[in-house]
């Protein structure tokens, strides 16, 4: 399988060397390395510097989003289903200055808090067989798009302009779905929820969306508008139903829900309604609001509901086990190409996970194979590093020596700065 992965990628680099280059970044990604960054790899592979792994992030002949349309059809082919679900959602990567892209003091709900962070907006294929990242867009600040040389310092196209996280959500699933993706649904959290273009282009195409809103969200209903927890207040005992979101790693996920009919546009189509979830052990409460080109039972728009944390499943698999967020790189082309590339790593696994539980039989006693126990025996045998005490001893020399240099720089920036 991995053979055929990197096979299908191939033709995207324009020399053998880089080809080659990137099958053993991958193979890197993969194996059991305390920190992935260009350094660790390309001494897990031999090479005497990571000179050759800091050029094919940065100078190499290859596009990042051609490999990227390539990861996509690997996942559709082997995960597509008719009532699959995208799921748009963000993570950020905490990171240290000012100079690396995209970076600035913002929200990320990696650290919960606001904090100096890069954020980037992912695009996560989910049907029942699996799920895997099959998009990227590299959140791009205000301050960062109205500073031109900033802009020019990190390597950001000129013609880049804002973008906020929901037109990025939206384009990517227009692509996608322009690309003959296969996918019934669209499901996001708040941040989503709550902008009406990314609504508006999902009714148009006719494709059903769950989309969490917050509890002031203006609900229009024939009665009039209400806020939705008010309208959630109103419901009869009769209306909740306890229904499972899906499995989770301690069993099942019940909670309590109820679907209120609501209004949508003047002459538009379709079917909207308003989702509540209640927490059956602290009563809290989360809305959703949904779309449907034709009616559906609450037990579907229940599972697409709970589809939505796959996001942030893969999000955990890909930093955990293919180094999504452990690239040390600061340019924008380097880092669509580490983001990329930890992608097809993550959708390796993925695929084969879900190939091996369909396929085979899981004996008596045994939890069916995830992802990471494909990747313990994989990095074992397939990725292993064969290199001896003297390719050990060479790299220690070669970063005391880099070390050295950038205490001494560092040094005498300071001097320079003080005077």
């Amino acid at each position: 399988m991995f053979d055929n992965l990197t096979a299908k990628v191939a033709g995207r680099f324009a020399r053998v060397e880089p080809r080659r280059r990137a099958r053993a970044f991958v193979l890197s990604l993969l194996a059991e390395l305390p920190r992935k960054n260009c350094w660790t790899i390309a001494e897990h592979v031999g090479d005497a510097s990571p000179a050759g792994m800091q050029h094919l992030l940065s100078r190499a002949s290859w596009d990042a989003d051609q490999v990227r349309d390539d990861i996509r059809d690997f996942v559709v082919e082997h995960l597509g289903d008719e009532d699959a679900v995208l799921v748009v959602d963000e993570t950020g990567d905490l990171k240290k200055g000012t100079a690396t892209v995209g970076v600035q003091r913002q929200y990320t709900g990696t650290a919960g808090r606001i904090e100096n962070a890069q954020v980037a907006v992912y695009l996560v294929y989910s049907s029942p067989t699996g799920h895997a990242a099959i998009d990227r867009r590299l959140y791009v600040p205000r301050s960062w798009t109205q500073d031109p040389d900033r802009c020019r310092a990190a390597g950001i196209p000129e013609d880049l302009r804002f973008a906020t996280k929901p037109s990025m959500a939206t384009e990517m699933i227009a692509q996608a779905l322009d690309a003959g993706v296969s996918a019934a649904w669209v499901t996001g959290d708040e941040v989503y929820g709550g902008d009406p273009h990314l609504s508006a282009e999902l009714e148009r195409r006719q494709i059903g969306y769950v989309l969490t809103v917050s509890r002031k969200r203006p609900i229009p209903t024939r009665a009039g508008v209400f806020a939705a927890d008010m309208l959630a207040r109103c419901l009869p005992k009769k209306a909740w139903q306890r229904l499972s979101a899906g499995g989770g790693a301690k069993g099942r996920r019940f909670y309590d829900w109820a679907q209120v009919e609501i209004d949508g546009p003047p002459g538009g189509t379709g079917h909207r309604s308003l989702l509540v979830r209640r927490n059956r052990r602290t009563g809290e409460l989360a809305f959703s609001r949904c779309y449907s080109a034709r009616p559906v039972p609450l037990t579907t728009l229940v599972t697409v509901a709970g589809r939505r944390w796959t996001g942030e499943e893969t999000f955990q698999a890909a930093k955990g086990l293919a180094g999504l967020d452990e690239h040390q790189v600061r340019r924008w082309t380097s880092w669509h190409r580490w983001t990329t590339l930890a992608m097809l790593a993550h959708a390796f696994l993925v695929v084969t996970a879900a190939i091996e539980r369909t396929t085979t039989t899981t004996p008596p006693g045994l939890a069916p194979l995830t992802c990471a126990e494909i990747q313990r025996p994989f990095a074992a045998f397939v990725a292993p590093s064969a290199r001896g005490l003297t390719h050990r001893l060479s790299w220690s020399l070669w970063r005391r020596r880099h070390q050295a240099r950038a205490r001494t720089s560092h040094y005498h920036r300071q001097t320079a700065q003080q005077s």
